[in-house]
């Protein structure tokens, strides 16, 4: 997914989910050899009448509006250098749109589109971002607080890829370890982007002892919302080993 696109380019998609107040997630698809790989975009509402887009998916005009009516779009959030497809042209959508990025991703990320920051600039104490530690810096993620729910929404460190559609995807799946029995951290992820596996652990014990957790979104798969505090001290022994 290092490609960048140009023009406002609609691929395979499925409604948008409401899945908490002023939080919606919409499930896509990339297209590739034998199969499509699905991918995930997630808005949420801030302060303000304003919105921030997590990993940017373009949409049928329909969805747009409905991702309008929330808000206006006021912060794209490209997770890491490996996210930046849709950038391009939601930047050329919404020229006023701020670009936030994991800081050790600025430079591929920039290729796409202008990067404002790599922390929260948007003001609102209920949706943190931070660069998750151990990731050498690649990796975001967002925590969005909506009374007594949290809900954690984090980009390649989980898999949860439980439906691949053709035998490439379920072959790159498997292979991958992207998920399809249950979440997993892919391998990919594991060797090339995760630098210091025992901080990165840590970080995700932290997120398991906030009682207030509810789901975790990934970007590749389903929301997990079934136990999300085990699941994450489950993959935080992975790391231990």
């Amino acid at each position: 997914m290092s490609r960048i696109l140009d023009h406002w380019t609609v691929m395979p998609h499925g409604p948008i989910e409401k899945i908490d107040e002023g939080l919606l997630t919409v499930a896509g698809e990339i297209m590739m050899p034998l199969g499509r790989f699905p991918r995930r975009m997630t808005v949420i509402a801030l302060t303000g009448g304003r919105t921030a887009i997590w990993s940017a998916i373009a949409l049928a005009e329909p969805e747009m509006a409905q991702i309008e009516a929330l808000g206006r779009p006021s912060f794209l959030i490209v997770p890491s250098g490996a996210h930046r497809l849709d950038a391009r042209i939601w930047k050329h959508r919404y020229p006023e749109i701020q670009v936030v990025t994991a800081s050790g991703a600025r430079i591929r990320v920039r290729e796409a589109v202008p990067v404002d920051a790599a922390e929260a600039i948007w003001n609102d104490p209920a949706v943190h971002f931070l660069t998750v530690p151990g990731t050498a810096g690649q990796e975001g993620a967002l925590t969005v607080r909506r009374g007594d729910a949290l809900t954690l929404i984090v980009n390649d460190l989980i898999g949860h890829v439980r439906h691949p559609h053709g035998l490439g995807a379920h072959i790159l799946a498997r292979l991958m370890g992207f998920g399809v029995t249950g979440p997993r951290i892919p391998w990919p992820v594991k060797h090339r982007i995760v630098e210091n596996p025992g901080t990165l652990a840590a970080q995700f014990r932290q997120w398991a002892d906030d009682p207030a957790l509810r789901r975790i979104i990934v970007s590749h798969g389903d929301p997990i919302e079934e136990d999300p505090a085990s699941i994450l001290r489950t993959l935080a022994k992975t790391l231990d080993t």
